[in-house]
């Protein structure tokens, strides 16, 4: 096998040919290796190269998973490997090192992956652009001046370019979907408790993000999801498993579907034509196909949806940070944008973190509603197309302002009496615009998943977002199935 046949293969495809003997397991992990050293420089998809442990894993003899000798990357959070430092994309969490795998890990090398790597990430899995101060910025192999999203915006784009056929990610905001929409990808969220983050972390962020993949076909993610699904030993609770295997379902049509679409952002920001179109577009496709659609949304105010959104960081990053303190990191180990948050969330009160994380139920209550009246939602995953790098950061004077605020001491002391709150919200809103579309499914904790159907006029992908009940992955990739083969994009290959 040459590398132009190794870039026409899916996953599945690949594990076909090794079951068959037709190629080997070390063959596809040089090609696999060889295509990452022709891009790195363009895009710096990897944070880590683990080729040792690689070559170590085909010594000791592959299990007979799904996936048995297909080249594979991790990302560099959540994904701890025993022995090794998950940087999280911030010189302050080096000092820490897992003595054990993550339990997705452990499924992953079950699957007989061959990992190879860490993909890129933003500080602390915090934005939607992958540029780390740590690892520096990756880049979009569709267009190398934008992001190809975040935080799995190395993971989009190593597979986008084809230096793997399928990568791990995870989503907390989006960010499976996000990057999945940004590089062509088919990006699936699952519910929350599907997949095991344990045993260092129970629920991260308050359950709110999920582990999956990201890909090129569906039936990878289908195969992906039935050996990544299913709990483990002390995990916070237990999710209904399944009535069916994924790599059954998503072979069966879905039926005739009852679909709501909106492209209204839910923070009242405009949205980019494009992303309209590529809506009016999924709209029209579906309509053919013999679904219902509906224009309708849910009844939950974006706004206060974006608030609550936003106290997940107050909440998480001064604790994450206190935890790299404590084996050592200093301040200059962390982006200033990542102090900051931590005296923004040093400054909230456990009650007030508390009341927002019981909106999560009211959200969750609303949607639920409008489930019992469409089987999906359709939305942009973005709200434009990839941004151009340092599009989305704060105007300079802002950072400024923020950081001598923050090395004064006074930007706690105006938290904690409430005047800064009009400029935190801000903030939040300014971040979120590109981005407002994904965050329901993290705090209601249901499934969705981005589909690659749309492609600007200049070339660059712009996914759509179906969000489904809870717990109801298999009719997601039901339907993803019927809209691949209608409209197949595994054959679109960016121009690196």
């Amino acid at each position: 096998m040459n590398v132009d046949e190794y870039l026409q293969h899916d996953a599945t495809a690949l594990a076909e040919r090794v079951a068959r003997g037709e190629v080997q397991p070390t063959e596809l992990l040089d090609l696999a290796l060889a295509r990452q050293q022709a891009v790195h420089g363009r895009l710096n998809a990897l944070s880590r190269l683990m080729a040792g442990e690689a070559r170590g894993l085909i010594a000791d003899g592959l299990p007979e998973g799904p996936f048995r000798g297909v080249p594979f990357l991790l990302k560099d959070g959540v994904h701890d490997w025993a022995g090794l430092p998950t940087s999280y994309g911030c010189r302050g969490m080096l000092r820490l090192v897992p003595t054990e795998h993550a339990f997705v890990v452990r499924r992953y090398l079950r699957m007989g992956l061959v990992v190879f790597g860490k993909t890129n990430l933003p500080e602390l899995a915090l934005k939607a652009v992958s540029d780390s101060a740590l690892h520096g910025r990756a880049c979009n192999p569709w267009d190398l001046g934008r992001t190809p999203g975040g935080s799995s915006g190395g993971a989009a784009a190593a597979v986008a370019a084809g230096i793997v056929p399928m990568a791990a990610g995870n989503d907390g905001g989006g960010s499976i979907r996000i990057p999945a929409a940004c590089c062509g990808l088919v990006g699936l969220r699952p519910s929350r408790g599907r997949v095991s983050v344990g045993p260092g972390i129970g629920e991260v962020w308050y359950g709110a993000s999920t582990e999956g993949v990201l890909s090129r076909s569906v039936r990878d993610t289908a195969r992906a999801l039935d050996a990544l699904q299913g709990p483990e030993p002390g995990d916070p609770f237990v999710i209904a498993p399944p009535t069916e295997p994924y790599a059954q379902a998503w072979q069966r049509p879905p039926g005739r579907l009852r679909i709501g679409w909106t492209t209204r952002s839910p923070i009242g920001t405009p949205v980019h034509p494009e992303a309209v179109a590529a809506v009016h577009d999924a709209v029209a496709l579906l309509a053919s196909l013999g679904h219902e659609l509906v224009e309708a949304e849910p009844a939950i105010d974006g706004d206060a949806l974006a608030r609550s959104y936003l106290h997940l960081y107050f909440g998480q990053v001064p604790a994450l940070v206190a935890r790299a303190r404590a084996a050592g990191a200093r301040d200059g180990d962390f982006e200033p944008l990542t102090r900051v948050l931590e005296t923004l969330g040093r400054a909230v009160s456990a009650g007030q973190l508390t009341q927002e994380l019981w909106q999560w139920n009211g959200f969750g209550r609303a949607l639920a509603d409008f489930h019992a009246r469409h089987d999906l939602l359709l939305t942009p995953t973005l709200a434009e197309p990839p941004i151009r790098h340092g599009q989305g950061d704060p105007p300079a004077w802002q950072q400024i302002l923020l950081d001598g605020l923050n090395r004064s001491g006074l930007l706690g002391a105006l938290a904690r009496r409430g005047w800064l709150d009009g400029m935190v919200n801000q903030i939040a809103r300014d971040n979120l615009q590109a981005v407002p579309f994904t965050q329901l499914a993290n705090l209601t904790g249901v499934p969705a998943i981005s589909l690659p159907l749309y492609w600007t006029p200049e070339g660059l992908p712009l996914g759509v977002q179906f969000v489904a009940p809870f717990g109801r992955e298999g009719q997601l990739l039901q339907l993803a199935g019927q809209l691949e083969q209608a409209r197949p994009w595994a054959g679109r290959r960016p121009p690196l």
